[in-house]
């Protein structure tokens, strides 16, 4: 099972101008390689089997004669092999000629795909030897002694995807034809190019395919000519790359002198998912339908690829909430702006004179208070009207206490302590409950008593309760209901823990004094606890909350791919195995990822009723937002999924 990926190769042979019997060995060189190494499909640069450097060389009959004797050859080569290509040639048709683009599988040309938008300007005359594509009636040329379709408006299909061809700059025209085709349904678009090489030129095709496969929610495989073409007046320097929906999969070395292939793992079911979810993708592709008067782009059947063992190699991120560390401060910094901004434009709103938060010495309730006092900063305000509530209980620990404390001075907030152990001794009391069974009705009646507190005080100090939980407590229900799950506006609702430790430790850089940026890295540091029951003899913490829920950072990643992408519990599993290979075994990704969709199914009941809070990121678990889901939808599916796992 491929899991959706299909394995696609970009090759760049070495070649010789007009030497069409040397090329195609380049070529059946690289297809024989790709394919020993499970590749369905392969695309070759623009006009390979003769070279795009031929010039007027391409008025010669003899060139097209040796390049139809070359496809002959390629054809015959494939026929046993399990591959599609896609090679380049120099085409008669009715009196002119063709850039065409010839798809071949298994001894057989399934199409002849023509290049549309001929430059002609500058470096590039190919009107001087070319027909535009636009110019070609539907219809049939007799070539390599079959009849084949010749039209610019075809799609290929495969049992696992769906695909489409365009040339070159081409990409680059207001509306390339890639993005018909996208909008015709090609998961992965094929470009066969031969573009020169030039100072800057290659940074702005980067930009220009990963812009393009974004714009057209696909897989792209761009593929230019290298080492052989005339140097003449230009130098081609081998351009290769691979991008999916806008991310960089992988780009071949430039000015090599030896042929190389270039290989990845498309998505297609990520790319297809991300279709369904983009309505105006949808809404744009009826539209050109219509503008087009219904008219279709024909479907080519190609031949079933037979089934082989599937081995992901693509990289895939163990922490896709928190981009590589060369952009992670410009991501923590835009993420604290939008929580500074939402809370700002909230208190603005209201007109409140406080808001009261409950500072507990860990990361959540300290990267609330941070957003907290920067947006009273923001506004103008003095930063006494920020309400730090410190409520020790039962569990609290020395660390976090004196960490809470710390901070709060530090930050010249306002400080309250209120205690809760009398309150909740009473409670336990009036319940009948056994103080020395520390159960769920223990734990849940310290962190409601926690809210009542918070929620009575900003009544008394005409504020409202800025919420700390975060997103990776959302998606696993790990709040109690109706007590650190409820607030007035809560900042951090769609922050998952990962990233809530590093916008923390970002800030911590912040601050010019050395003593606030030392608590906050302390807390940091400070093992993830809810601190309902109490420390052992040596003041160690009993409850870390990793240990009860699992790693933090497998939760959200399991939650990436379940949101974003919709994926299945084997897919992820799959992801899973192929990012953390070096830090949990397959038994420990298995084990956390059924408690995670368990409890993600069970406890969208407090989801459903969670309050306001700004979304900072493409994934959300508000109601009103990202996510709605019935709170008694049934998980059995999804774990059933889990247990087959092996």
């Amino acid at each position: 099972m491929n899991h959706g990926f299909v394995k696609v190769a970009s090759a760049i042979p070495s070649v010789k101008v007009a030497d069409c019997q040397y090329n195609v060995q380049q070529i059946e060189s690289l297809v024989i390689q790709a394919e020993g190494k499970g590749v369905e499909i392969i695309c070759f640069p623009e006009l390979s089997l003769t070279a795009y450097s031929c010039g007027d060389l391409f008025d010669q009959q003899l060139l097209l004669d040796e390049a139809e004797m070359a496809l002959i050859h390629l054809m015959n080569t494939t026929r046993s092999l399990n591959i599609i290509s896609i090679v380049g040639l120099p085409v008669p048709y009715c009196g002119s000629l063709l850039n065409c683009a010839a798809i071949v599988q298994r001894g057989r040309i399934h199409a002849l795909v023509p290049k549309t938008y001929l430059p002609n300007h500058k470096e590039f005359y190919e009107k001087r030897w070319f027909l535009s594509g636009t110019d070609v009636s539907e219809g049939t040329v007799l070539i390599c002694g079959q009849q084949v379709a010749v039209c610019p408006n075809m799609l290929f299909r495969t049992p696992s995807c769906l695909f489409g061809v365009e040339f070159g700059g081409e990409a680059n025209a207001p509306i390339p034809p890639s993005s018909l085709l996208a909008l015709q349904g090609a998961d992965i678009i094929f470009n066969l190019s031969a573009d020169s090489d030039a100072a800057g030129k290659y940074g702005y095709l980067q930009n220009s395919v990963a812009l393009q496969s974004s714009r057209a929610l696909c897989g792209y495989v761009y593929t230019g000519c290298g080492f052989g073409e005339s140097t003449q007046d230009l130098v081609f320097d081998g351009k290769g790359i691979i991008c999916e929906c806008g991310t960089l999969l992988a780009e071949a070395k430039r000015h090599q002198l030896v042929s190389q292939i270039l290989e990845a793992e498309l998505d297609v079911e990520r790319i297809r998912c991300e279709r369904r979810q983009n309505t105006t993708f949808a809404d744009c592709a009826t539209q050109i339908q219509k503008r087009m008067g219904g008219q279709a782009f024909h479907i080519i059947e190609t031949e079933r690829i037979q089934a082989r063992p599937f081995s992901l190699t693509r990289n895939v991120d163990p922490h896709p909430f928190s981009p590589s560390t060369i952009r992670l401060d410009e991501r923590c910094q835009e993420i604290f702006e939008i929580q500074k901004q939402g809370l700002a434009s909230r208190i603005k709103h209201t007109g409140a004179e406080t808001v009261v938060v409950g500072i507990s010495g860990g990361l959540d309730s300290t990267l609330a208070l941070l957003v907290c006092v920067a947006a009273f900063d923001k506004l103008g305000l003095s930063r006494r009207g920020v309400v730090g509530i410190t409520m020790p209980g039962f569990g609290t620990s020395g660390r976090t206490y004196t960490n809470a404390v710390n901070l709060m001075k530090l930050l010249g907030i306002t400080i309250r302590e209120i205690g809760i152990k009398e309150a909740c001794l009473q409670h336990f009391a009036d319940l009948g409950h056994d103080m020395e069974k520390h159960d769920v009705t223990y734990e849940n009646a310290q962190a409601r008593e926690r809210t009542q507190i918070l929620m009575d005080a900003a009544n008394q100090m005409n504020g409202f309760v800025v919420g700390t939980g975060d997103l990776s407590e959302l998606a696993l229900g790990w709040a109690t209901y109706n007590g650190d799950h409820m607030s007035m506006y809560a900042v951090n609702a769609s922050v998952p823990k990962t990233l809530v430790q590093h916008i923390v430790r970002w800030a911590a850089q912040s601050f010019d004094d050395d003593s606030t940026r030392q608590v906050l890295l302390d807390i940091v540091d400070t093992p993830i606890s809810p601190e309902l029951i109490p420390a052992d003899e040596q003041g160690n913490f009993v409850q870390k909350t990793e240990d009860l829920v699992g790693p933090y950072e497998l939760h959200d990643f399991f939650l990436y791919y379940l949101l974003r992408w919709g994926f299945r519990p084997a897919k992820i599993y799959l992801l899973a195995r192929q990012a953390f290979n070096q830090t949990y075994d397959d038994a420990t990704i298995r084990k956390w990822l059924r408690i995670f969709f368990r409890r993600f199914f069970s406890q969208q009941f407090k989801r459903s009723c969670m309050p306001d809070g700004p979304k900072v990121g493409r994934c959300s678990l508000s109601p009103r937002g990202d996510w709605r889901m019935p709170s008694d939808a049934s998980s059995a599916s999804w774990l059933k999924e889990c247990d087959e796992l092996g």
